[in-house]
């Protein structure tokens, strides 16, 4: 039975490596599909709660949860042997940078080691954790061939870049259109036709490097516009200009044009880092990224200015930031989510208590932060408590915060989100 086949019949075992904000949304909706899953993580935390039908993903309801290991279609190991049962595998892992801004690659590789020894004829393996051009081809491939196996007939590789975002209220990973690329047609064949089974739309390309550098494209195009927003809120706040003002009376204008907003740095497990994949990668073959880097100077640059901002506020108050005491407003990297990965409110809050700053924190989505040591989080979020603080940061603005009380409690503000838009106080000052 051809695989395609299988995956029409639902006569497949489908495996996720990696049960996090993308493995975890992927494995659920394949069983809501009516597959059966086998999801692989070296959390055994997270192992246990999924096999106890819970969820510790705000996109992913408990419920859904319940339902898939209810009804069998979800299993959850730490054991990679389980994968011997799969017909196809998708690696969803982390693709962070290390400390020199170079691919660490190293979790996809590790995902690709446990999956050798459970390699059978027939097997699909589908990569979606972010890369560089060429990963599966130079890096997945040669291992994965060492047991004689032959790409596009005995087993199948393909490329999948991960869309998710999270947060997102309209679009989630089943009507998210999927890119897929394989490394034959074959390839492409196979994987297009498991996510035919279970997205909306399935968008196959000629190869995995195409689809490798989609998601790169994709990601770097919003880095480039904010770090270019950004630079423009740098140069408004010389010129005492309100940079929100302008952006808005922008995008009056209907073609031509697209709004992007200043912030306080780029956060997120993509946009901070997939810019550097692709430079990276254009510097192995002699080319110089110059826009890409650029940006992300500009965009690193952000905590920096902020904390800057925080310094003036300050002044204004007759106050050195030495001794006094800051409240950041929101650490999660983007609003209504729980996920702080990359947040710039962590640099922020760093880089003020570096400075002899007393810096507490809150946000409602987020239980704790590690690593920072002497930084509390707060939860009276009343005037009279708000009062006790020099300066407030808006970093991340969530939508059940009444970012107005800040106004009530006379603090200085720094709104580097424009929550507070149409306010005015002469307390407030904004990015």
């Amino acid at each position: 039975m051809k695989i395609s086949e299988r995956f029409q019949s639902r006569d497949a075992t489908l495996g996720v490596i990696g049960l996090g904000y993308v493995g975890l949304p992927l494995a659920i909706e394949y069983a809501k599909a009516g597959f059966k899953v086998v999801g692989i993580d070296l959390d055994a935390q997270k192992v246990a709660q999924l096999n106890a039908g819970e969820s510790y993903i705000i996109d992913v309801p408990t419920a859904d949860v319940a339902d898939a290991v209810s009804k069998g279609l979800l299993t959850a190991s730490t054991e990679a042997d389980a994968l011997r049962a799969c017909q196809s595998v998708n690696i969803c892992v982390p693709t962070p940078l290390s400390k020199t801004h170079d691919p660490d690659i190293s979790y996809i590789q590790a995902a690709v080691d446990v999956i050798v020894p459970n390699l059978h004829e027939g097997m699909l393996i589908i990569l979606e954790s972010t890369t560089y051009p060429g990963t599966c081809e130079e890096v997945i491939l040669p291992r994965l061939c060492e047991g004689g196996l032959e790409v596009g007939k005995d087993f199948h590789l393909a490329f999948s870049p991960e869309r998710v975002d999270p947060g997102n209220p309209v679009y989630q990973t089943k009507n998210i259109p999927k890119v897929v690329g394989g490394m034959t047609p074959a390839c492409t064949e196979a994987a297009a036709s498991l996510y035919a089974e279970v997205m909306d739309t399935v968008v196959p390309v000629s190869s995995a490097r195409v689809a490798e550098t989609v998601k790169l494209l994709e990601n770097t195009f919003r880095s480039v516009n904010i770090g270019l927003v950004n630079e423009i809120a740098l140069m408004c706040h010389s010129l005492e200009i309100d940079v929100w003002e302008v952006i808005e009376a922008a995008s009056t204008k209907p073609f031509g044009f697209m709004p992007f907003y200043p912030g306080p740095g780029l956060g997120g497990h993509c946009i901070p880092i997939d810019p550097f994949y692709l430079s990276w990668k254009a510097k192995q073959v002699g080319h110089e990224a110059r826009f890409i880097d650029l940006a992300g100077q500009v965009n690193g640059a952000m905590p920096k200015h902020v904390v800057s901002l925080v310094v003036d506020a300050l002044n204004e108050q007759t106050k050195a930031l030495k001794g006094s005491r800051v409240l950041v407003v929101g650490v999660a990297y983007k609003p209504d989510i729980d996920d702080v990965r990359e947040s710039p409110a962590l640099d922020i809050m760093e880089m003020l208590n570096q400075k002899g700053a007393a810096v507490d924190w809150i946000d409602p989505h987020v239980p704790g932060l590690h690593g920072l040591e002497g930084m509390t989080k707060v939860e009276d979020w009343s005037a009279a408590a708000l009062a006790a603080y020099d300066c407030a940061v808006i970093v991340t603005p969530h939508g059940t915060v009444d970012h107005d009380v800040l106004l009530e409690a006379d603090v200085a503000v720094v709104d580097t989100r424009n929550a507070l838009k149409g306010r005015t106080s002469a307390s407030l000052s904004r990015l």
